[in-house]
């Protein structure tokens, strides 16, 4: 049976590669769970190979835990599609992204054709690997970790304001520094909240100043 071997690399993180022996009349079930048992992902996410050319411009999908529009698009599953009934080059390529709600994109590329099998292995087997790779939800904002919010903050949700109201204003990741320089302003606006009820503004009829009344 002739082996296909594939080159995988993420999108992202050139420094961290796979090479994944898988027979040619395998699955591409059968590579995806390849490739995170090399990553060490949980590979039970909606995923999605892509025919590819040189340029890894996206062609035919063949995906992996379809949501109700693929179903009802008619994608293949990757369970019913061998590897061989899709490899016209001997340098195919496939996009791969895993995950969509939180995806990782990568690079598959066939290196060569193995004519023999190794006796004893089991396929796919993991040829090579090189570089860690990155923590399968790690890119993913965590509201919890966040510092707390600053006196100011609580001081505007008292006056009943709405992050909404400054549409893109507030960014999901909060940069402290950013933070720090942006309390200034805060404080001199509350004072200027409550500047017409307190002492400061009234000493200005006492200066001489004309009445409001005087101008109409």
């Amino acid at each position: 049976m002739a082996l296909y071997r594939f080159r995988v690399t993420f999108e992202d993180y050139d420094d961290v590669i796979r090479e994944i022996d898988v027979k040619s009349n395998q699955t591409f079930e059968d590579l995806h769970r390849a490739i995170h048992q090399s990553t060490g992902y949980n590979g039970e996410f909606p995923s999605s190979f892509y025919i590819s050319n040189d340029q890894w411009i996206k062609g035919e999908e063949i995906t992996y835990l379809p949501n109700q529009r693929r179903i009802d698009r008619g994608i293949v599953l990757m369970d019913k599609v061998k590897l061989s009934n899709r490899i016209d080059d001997p340098h195919q390529k496939f996009y791969y992204i895993f995950n969509f709600d939180r995806p990782f994109d990568f690079h598959v590329e066939l290196l060569k054709i193995i004519l023999d099998e190794t006796p004893g292995t089991e396929y796919p087997a993991i040829i090579k690997s090189v570089g860690e790779a990155p923590k399968q939800f790690g890119n993913i904002f965590n509201p919890t970790i966040l510092p707390p919010v600053s006196e100011d903050f609580d001081f505007l949700n008292e006056m009943e304001y709405s992050p909404e109201d400054t549409g893109e204003g507030f960014s999901e990741v909060v940069d402290e520094d950013a933070a720090e320089e942006n309390d200034e302003p805060l404080e001199a606006e509350d004072e200027d909240e409550f500047g017409g009820e307190f002492s400061d503004n009234e000493g200005f009829e006492d200066e001489g100043l004309p009445h409001h009344g005087d101008d109409f």
